[in-house]
């Protein structure tokens, strides 16, 4: 996966990838530049649906989803972007008609909710949002998905005193050749997570401050 920005980088990287796997299919879309990306995790038993957890991203979008720090819950999301992803959300479960786990990636430009991608799916942010949450999300998503149970037979209350960052671990101490910049396709082998009591946190405004909308190529 790459981001190119001139009709010269896609002819480049067009070859490029034609010459490494030959009749091959290429897919390109239109990439957003300098937008925020947030994340829905919720569980659908076929009748109702239940939002885990909204997670913002302090990274653009267009790091890969693995390699961003998030913040749950969102934190700096208008109320009506979050109700909009949601809505959206529960609309494309429906429409897939799954039963259990759905994962689906925002961008967000200019206060309009774009959707990256659904993936009908445990993601790795499950048992982090189950671990912030204190709910076995993942026993629950289980039972419904073998259908011995419907959501409405557990107790969904969530508690979380302040926010739960998701901290992207990386190897390259163990791997120094290997280019360190962030973009589109997952360097990091872990995930930690850092828990605070709200967003005056020293460690989250660092983060923050330090943040780029920029991305490499």
């Amino acid at each position: 996966m790459r981001i190119v920005i001139n009709d010269d980088e896609v002819e480049k990287a067009v070859v490029s990838l034609l010459k490494h796997i030959p009749n091959n299919k290429i897919l390109i879309d239109h990439f957003l530049d300098r937008c925020q990306e947030a994340e829905v995790d919720a569980i659908f038993d076929g009748e109702n649906f239940h939002v885990m957890g909204v997670m913002e991203h302090i990274e653009p979008a267009g790091i890969h989803s693995g390699d961003s720090n998030a913040v749950l819950p969102a934190f700096n999301l208008t109320p009506l972007v979050v109700e909009t992803m949601e809505y959206y959300s529960e609309k494309i479960a429906r429409a897939l008609d799954i039963r259990g786990l759905i994962n689906i990636q925002f961008a967000i430009k200019d206060g309009k909710v774009y959707v990256i991608e659904a993936n009908p799916r445990a993601s790795r942010t499950t048992p982090f949002i189950a671990k912030a949450y204190g709910i076995p999300y993942l026993n629950i998503a289980t039972k419904v998905m073998l259908g011995a149970a419907k959501l409405t037979e557990f107790n969904l209350e969530k508690k979380l005193d302040g926010y739960a960052i998701k901290e992207p671990v990386f190897s390259f101490n163990k791997f120094p050749g290997v280019n360190k910049e962030l973009g589109p396709e997952m360097k990091s082998t872990g995930e930690a997570i850092r828990f605070i009591k709200d967003l005056r946190d020293p460690y989250f405004r660092q983060l923050y401050k330090e943040r780029s909308m920029h991305l490499s190529k």
